[in-house]
């Protein structure tokens, strides 16, 4: 009698597990490094836009100027939505009024995929994924913004051609063109927050493109992944961890009750880096640039933290995530706290539909293993 072979168990949540080989990048948390392709994440949010990293990510290279320019162009004029889209969208922000722009988003990407016909990724070669890719990365942020802004009471501000990405999205957040230091510190976190790894979010993309679905499907399933607050949901939590200490006679008895009753202190750790998080030291110096009361009392609070974690739990580092100081720096360049994860998915869609591009490319669909531990079968079924 042969056994049916039994494959190894893998570690709750996946955790290391390798399940594909990519070209995108990858985070070496050990290290507290992470790359877009062959370069440095931190370094491209220091020197280049998004538009050329959006590049990067579908293109595997860096433009040069006139493919940059061209590119810009190209992902401009994709900003304004269907009409169709357009005309539902106040229905879809009165209906997500208590969950927000980010549960509206989902909803709009089905209507937008169906209204421009998204296909299949399994049917359809790789210029018209990438076609896809681009114009649904592009309306990503005409549609959260409208949504925010119907959701206030506001008539949506349509998109402008001749700004770019980063001016734009807080230009139709806002109605009113942002000073050049806001513009450009929101645009190293776009950057900063492009692609990370195999998280959850990416490899929930990945999975239903694996299944061979239209692209919207794939985005749909990531936001829906992003929207659980174990992913998505801390930058503005974060920023209410601040206010609920108040002021810096309070931080060290705050921290040291939270600590002791086991519950999470928002902003701090990570699951994958065992050192500091880059993009929070660069989002840091970004919100020391600013400067201020608020950014005073963040960087205050961050060395006592890690004092008294250092203190009641030896030998378990723990330092401030990418949500702690991208808080910080959307406050201060006027985001209303609402804003914080839905602004995190404008740019996280730009790794998404790269990660969906590259699984197309692979025919082969997900599809793990479960250990069944109920009662043992077959057992006869009770008569009613």
């Amino acid at each position: 009698m042969t056994s049916t072979p039994v494959a190894p168990a893998a570690p709750r949540g996946l955790a290391g597990v390798v399940v594909t080989d990519t070209a995108l990048g990858d985070v070496r948390g050990r290290e507290g490094f992470y790359h877009y392709r062959q370069y440095s994440a931190i370094e491209l949010a220091r020197t280049r836009g998004f538009e050329d990293v959006w590049y990067l990510m579908f293109h595997g290279e860096l433009p040069d100027r006139t493919a940059a320019a061209d590119f810009a162009a190209r992902t401009a004029s994709l900003r304004t939505l269907p009409a169709d889209v357009t005309e539902a969208l106040p229905a879809i922000a009165r209906a997500s009024a208590v969950s927000g722009p980010l549960a509206g988003l989902r909803t709009a990407l089905s209507l937008l995929g169906a209204s421009a016909g998204f296909r299949p990724v399994y049917d359809i070669g790789a210029g018209r994924r990438r076609e896809d890719a681009l114009a649904v990365s592009a309306a990503v942020p005409t549609i959260l913004t409208a949504l925010h802004r119907l959701g206030q009471g506001l008539e949506p501000v349509a998109p402008r051609a001749d700004l770019p990405h980063a001016a734009n999205y807080l230009y139709m957040l806002t109605g009113s063109e942002p000073r050049p230091e806001q513009v450009r510190a929101i645009e190293q976190y776009l950057v900063s927050t492009v692609d990370h790894g195999f998280n959850a979010s990416t490899f929930t993309a990945r999975v239903v493109a694996s299944t061979g679905a239209d692209l919207a499907a794939c985005l749909v399933a990531a936001v829906g992944a992003l929207s659980g607050p174990l992913h998505g949901g801390a930058p503005s939590r974060a920023l209410d961890t601040l206010d609920a200490i108040g002021t810096p006679d309070r931080i060290d008895g705050w921290i040291r009750e939270q600590v002791l009753s086991g519950r999470r202190i928002m902003g701090f750790g990570h699951p994958v880096y065992r050192t500091e998080d880059p993009r929070s030291r660069m989002l840091k110096s970004i919100a020391q640039g600013f400067g201020g009361p608020l950014v005073d009392f963040a960087v205050e609070v961050e060395a006592q933290v890690e004092a008294i974690l250092a203190e009641l739990k030896p030998g378990r580092e723990l330092h401030t995530n990418v949500e702690f100081y991208a808080g910080v720096v959307m406050e201060l360049c006027g985001l209303p706290r609402a804003m914080f994860t839905p602004t995190f998915c404008a740019a996280r869609v730009i790794g998404w539909s790269a990660n969906i591009l590259e699984q197309a490319e692979d025919s082969k669909i997900i599809r793990p293993a479960a250990r069944y531990v109920g009662a043992p079968p077959p057992q006869p079924v009770p008569a009613p």
